[in-house]
C-alpha cells in the first residue's frame, strides 16, 4: 500500500487497519522491506533520522518512546538547493541539527559520552516530513512503516565540532514569507540532540542496524513543523549557522491541517 501511494502519487489508508496500532515490531519489518525495496532498485543508505522526540506529540500517539526511519541518497539536498514540490505527498517543514559520524555507534549500550566522542561534526538541517497516509491520519505504526514519515533533508554547510556547543540551549527560528513560522530549542529533543542520537544507537544496534562512520544522523525537530509551500523557508541556530531552501511547484496532494509537533 505505501509503494502503490508513492508511486501512484495518490496517499492510501492507514496502515494500522493491517499490522495493528501498537505493533512496533511489525511496523519496523514493513519498513525495512520498504527500504530493501528501494536499495534493490538502486537507492544507497547515507544515515538516519528519529522522530516523536517531542513529549508532546509522544503523547498523541500514545507512546512514550520516539521512533526512528532511514535516509536515503535521493532524500539529500545541498544548503539553498530548490525542492519541487511535486516529489512529496503532504510535505511539512521541521529545524533539525544533524549529526555527521566519525566512528561506529554499534553497542546497544551507547550513552551521550559514546556519541560525542563519535560525533565528527555537526550541520544545521532542515527537514522535509511527508506521509503516505490520507490526511496524515496516523498511529505510531504508521508513520513506523512509512518510514518515519520520511521525505527529504536539506544540510547546511557549516560545520561544527561539539566542543563547546551546548545543543541543549541551541534557539532555533524558522522563517517563511519574511516572518517566523516556528521556533524552538535543542531542549525539545528528549532534553538535548545528544540523548535523542544516543537513544537511536541503542534502538538500531538492538535492531542489528547499528549506526556507522559517515552516516547523517538527523536528531528530531527543535520546534513545530509547518506545512511545506511555495518559498524559501530559512532556519537559523544559533551558534550552528543557517541552512535553506526554496521551494517550487505544487505537492501532489493538499494536506490537512497542520497540527502542532514533528515526526
Amino acid at each position: 500500500m505505501l509503494h502503490a501511494a508513492a508511486c501512484a502519487r495518490i496517499p492510501c489508508a492507514p496502515v494500522r487497519d493491517l499490522i495493528g496500532d501498537d505493533d512496533q515490531e511489525a511496523a519496523y519489518a514493513v519498513q525495512s522491506l520498504g527500504i530493501a525495496r528501494r536499495v534493490a532498485e538502486g537507492a544507497r543508505i547515507v544515515g538516519r533520522k528519529i522522530g516523536l522526540t517531542s513529549p508532546a506529540v509522544q503523547a498523541q500517539f500514545g507512546v512514550a518512546t520516539p521512533d526512528y526511519g532511514v535516509l536515503l541518497d535521493d532524500m539529500v539536498a545541498d544548503d539553498r538547493e530548490p525542492l519541487d514540490l511535486d516529489r512529496f505527498l503532504q510535505p511539512r517543514v521541521e529545524a533539525e541539527v544533524a549529526f555527521v559520524l566519525g566512528r561506529d555507534l554499534d553497542s546497544p549500550t551507547t550513552h551521550v559520552a559514546d556519541v560525542i566522542r563519535a560525533t565528527e561534526f555537526v550541520l544545521p538541517a532542515i527537514e522535509v516530513v511527508d506521509s503516505r497516509i490520507a490526511g496524515w491520519d496516523i498511529r505510531i505504526t504508521d508513520t513506523i512503516a512509512d518510514n518515519a514519515s520520511s521525505g527529504a533533508v536539506v544540510l547546511g554547510t557549516t560545520p561544527r565540532r561539539l566542543d563547546g556547543l551546548d545543543l541543549a540551549g541551541v534557539g532555533m527560528r524558522l522563517d517563511h514569507a519574511g516572518g517566523p513560522v516556528s521556533t524552538g530549542a535543542g531542549s525539545a529533543c528528549l532534553g538535548s540532540p545528544v540523548i535523542a542520537v544516543a537513544w537511536l544507537a541503542r534502538a538500531v544496534a538492538r535492531h542489528g542496524r547499528p549506526l556507522r562512520a559517515g552516516e547523517v544522523v538527523l536528531s528530531g525537530a527543535l520546534g513545530p513543523m509547518v506545512d511545506a509551500t511555495q518559498g524559501v523557508f530559512h532556519a537559523r541556530l544559533d551558534g550552528l549557522g543557517q541552512v535553506r531552501t526554496e521551494f517550487t511547484g505544487h505537492a501532489a496532494t493538499t494536506a490537512a491541517a497542520t497540527t502542532g509537533g514533528a515526526a
